[in-house]
């Protein structure tokens, strides 16, 4: 007998901040934004002292390419307009080479309480501190109040990657998410996957799955970004298959680039993919599965993820990668069911039993996409009960001049 379509419709919910835009967020968070390195101690201090912030604390903002100073401006911009984040504070010293006063009347723009402070202008750190501390206090108070409301799966972007691999990540991990990034397509979600470098050796699996095909724009930009990727390396007359795989991919079983490629890409699933984000662009209105241009390092491509505007992230892990994002939380799923009993307390799943023969993918993925629905409603991941998230960076193409 066929099933109706009623019957195979489920009306899959979570409970959301709603956003002036109409987004909906997983958390509600006031993020303290250094517009440049140099303000980074400021913005630092003032988190430590006000409950219900989060800072993002990189490494760029003067002494670089106008390229990347107009990168890093842009990035900065789209993490503040995360859904994941209810209001802001940028932090400026006030002569570097970042824009913040666009940051700030892009960011004001989206409805959201932001404030800004100057550190020269306030007369140095202590009084930068203080005025810092009561604009981030009276921000949290502003948006605490918020309460969540039910949204439908559709309002999902999920930032996926793969990371600290062995073999049971192609075999395990990486099937499980491809499992929940399919179902999240068909559901009407977007899905954002990335690390352009482990591409490499299956690029052309990947063009045929672009819509248009491999000769259509999104086949043919996904050739491109894999060869710019190769060329940047090629440029200091380095190879990448230098730095990849990494040692640990190499003593937990991955042999080549190609090996870690084939398995790196399970984990986008099986749909069309609609197209290719370049590494400061956040998702548009269209939905279902796209690529970011990005680097496999966490710090760059998480804080890259997290500019899509991605509520969470799925991350598949064989060795072990604890670490977490400051607004976006990541969800650990582990391949290796030996990691996973020796790294419980930072894994948050174990797909491990797919290994021992315990489970199928389908039912881990069930159990995946069961997680995620709990974390999108408030539910804490493991890296975040254990404030493992400060990490992040932001990718830039040229020198520090």
């Amino acid at each position: 007998m066929g099933i109706c379509k009623e019957e195979k419709t489920v009306g899959y919910t979570f409970q959301g901040y709603k956003r002036p835009d109409g987004r909906y967020g997983s958390r509600n968070l006031v993020a303290v934004i250094p517009s440049v390195i140099c303000a980074n101690d400021v913005a630092q201090a003032i988190c430590r002292q006000v409950q219900g912030t989060i800072g993002y604390f990189h490494h760029q903002g003067c002494c670089q390419l106008p390229l990347d100073l107009h990168r890093v401006t842009d990035v900065l911009i789209n993490l503040g307009k995360s859904p994941n984040v209810a209001a802001a504070l940028i932090v400026s010293l006030g002569c570097e080479g970042t824009d913040h006063e666009r940051m700030l009347a892009e960011l004001r723009a989206t409805g959201k309480p932001v404030e800004i402070i100057r550190i020269q202008e306030l007369g140095g750190t202590s009084r930068a501190i203080q005025a810092g501390i009561d604009a981030a206090q009276s921000l949290v108070l502003q948006v605490s109040g918020q309460q969540r409301e039910e949204a439908d799966i559709s309002n999902v972007v999920m930032a996926i990657k793969c990371g600290a691999s062995d073999t049971t990540s192609g075999m395990a991990s990486n099937c499980v998410i491809g499992y929940v990034a399919d179902k999240l397509v068909d559901l009407g979600a977007t899905v954002v996957f990335g690390e352009t470098t482990e591409f490499l050796g299956g690029e052309h699996i990947l063009a045929n799955r672009a819509v248009g095909g491999p000769d259509g724009p999104v086949g043919k930009k996904i050739f491109e970004i894999v060869d710019r990727m190769e060329r940047r390396a090629k440029s200091i007359g380095e190879d990448m298959r230098g730095g990849q795989p990494t040692p640990g991919n190499i003593a937990g079983g991955l042999s080549s680039i190609e090996e870690k490629s084939l398995g790196a890409i399970v984990k986008s699933g099986h749909r069309p993919i609609q197209g290719v984000l370049e590494y400061t662009e956040a998702v548009t209105d269209q939905k279902g599965l796209w690529i970011k241009d990005a680097p496999g390092r966490e710090p760059e491509i998480l804080t890259g993820m997290a500019a899509t505007g991605a509520q969470f992230m799925m991350f598949s892990t064989g060795r072990g990668a604890p670490q977490g994002f400051p607004s976006m939380p990541v969800i650990k799923v582990c391949g290796n069911p030996n990691t996973y009993a020796r790294m419980s307390h930072d894994m948050d799943l174990n797909a491990g039993t797919i290994i021992t023969g315990e489970k199928t993918i389908e039912q881990v993925g069930e159990e995946a996409f069961a997680l995620l629905l709990k974390v999108l409603s408030g539910q804490m991941t493991k890296n975040e009960a254990l404030s493992y998230f400060g990490s992040m960076d932001i990718f830039c193409l040229g020198p520090v001049i």
